[in-house]
């Protein structure tokens, strides 16, 4: 379990890894921890597939954070989704702390076989562990010819200022939504914050800048500096998300704030995981709700209709004339895409000090990362 020189190289500030490599260590890593293989393999598959797809704040770039969670009981390895209300055409899960990668990945699998079956599905699921990049559950259901919508939140974790505030209020509050068209599937995924919590960890390793405005401080003044949301670190340290008094911004100021609370009352109250605090006492982990709507064009008659008319505007959307003719209109999913193809080609960059890091952890463990 090495990684030789062959696929993996220094290259000034980034450290290159072949995708089977990087997903062969963080696997042998969690298997380590206390996961049962099948486990490890499911982490391991998603966390790479994120940076794959160029999400790296959803990438290994976790992987450090999730062992520290796993080992002060913050998150319970081998949990499965239980279903708690069963109403049919919706149901209610909890993961019991569970991995995200798990827990999300099996109640995602109970929607799309009821959405399958019936024509739609909402599910609310709490009480599980970091998700990850939710745009990979809308592509699960892509794959099964479902349209989804996804709100998400994260109890216990104010990172995020709302418009007009300096002080925490939301989580980073993801949204996704996936659309099934042939030859074209689409994928919009997001936080609503201005940058996603994890673009802080992956900026603060020594990973792309921060944009200007990305952070306030107490003060009220716009920072890219990591430390107004963490606190001081060493280079290799973890980042303990909420360790400095700062926050990050709402994207699209009060349309951000609004979708993010929205985010928070329908994946936090309606599912009953709880929103992103209050806080009473010191914070002891998270847990990430999601409410999950599932629809079947199949049944509702009009899939081919909705093909065609989706198609169309599509085309016409990507047809507009672009500012430089050298960076055509993107369609959502497509940069992803065309991440994933080249990360495949020439290799996973990580920051040398995400890493570094991702080594400590290993090497704690047991586990061997080469030279």
């Amino acid at each position: 379990m090495t990684i030789g020189e062959t696929s993996a190289a220094r290259t000034g500030q980034v450290h290159l890894i072949a995708a089977a490599e990087l997903e062969t260590t963080v696997r042998a890593i969690f298997a380590a921890a206390g996961c049962a293989e099948e486990e490890a393999t499911l982490i391991a598959r998603e966390l790479v597939g994120a940076n794959l797809a160029g999400h790296d704040s959803h990438g290994v770039v976790r992987v450090p954070l999730y062992v520290d969670w796993l080992g002060r009981g913050y998150v319970r390895a081998g949990q499965s989704a239980q279903v708690v209300t069963d109403g049919g055409a919706f149901l209610v899960v909890d993961g019991n702390k569970g991995f995200g990668q798990t827990i999300a990945t099996q109640t995602v699998a109970l929607g799309v076989e009821r959405a399958r079956a019936n024509g739609t599905c909402i599910v609310a699921m709490r009480n599980s562990g970091h998700i990850g990049r939710v745009g990979a559950y809308a592509e699960t259901a892509l794959a099964a010819g479902l349209v989804s919508i996804h709100f998400v939140n994260v109890a216990g974790s104010p990172l995020v200022a709302p418009f007009g505030a300096t002080e925490r209020r939301f989580s980073t509050a993801p949204f996704a939504v996936g659309l099934p068209l042939p030859d074209r599937p689409l994928v919009l995924d997001f936080a609503t914050s201005l940058v996603a919590e994890g673009k802080v960890q992956v900026a603060s390793y020594g990973g792309r800048p921060l944009p200007p405005d990305a952070l306030i401080s107490p003060d009220g003044e716009m920072s890219t500096d990591p430390r107004v949301l963490y606190g001081d670190y060493g280079p290799a340290d973890l980042r303990t998300p909420g360790g400095g008094e700062g926050a990050i911004r709402a994207f699209g100021d009060h349309k951000g704030s609004g979708l993010a609370l929205m985010c928070e009352l329908l994946a936090g109250a309606l599912t009953a995981n709880g929103c992103a605090g209050p806080l009473e006492g010191p914070r002891e982990g998270i847990a990430n709700g999601m409410l999950s709507i599932y629809l079947s064009p199949a049944h509702f008659g009009t899939q081919d209709e909705f093909e065609r008319i989706a198609r169309e505007y599509l085309d016409w959307v990507l047809a507009a004339r672009p500012i430089d003719p050298a960076e055509p209109v993107l369609a959502p999913g497509d940069p992803e895409a065309a991440n994933r193809e080249a990360r495949l080609a020439g290799g996973v960059p990580l920051p040398v000090n995400t890493w570094a890091a991702i080594v400590r952890t290993a090497e704690a463990l047991g586990v061997p990362t080469g030279p």
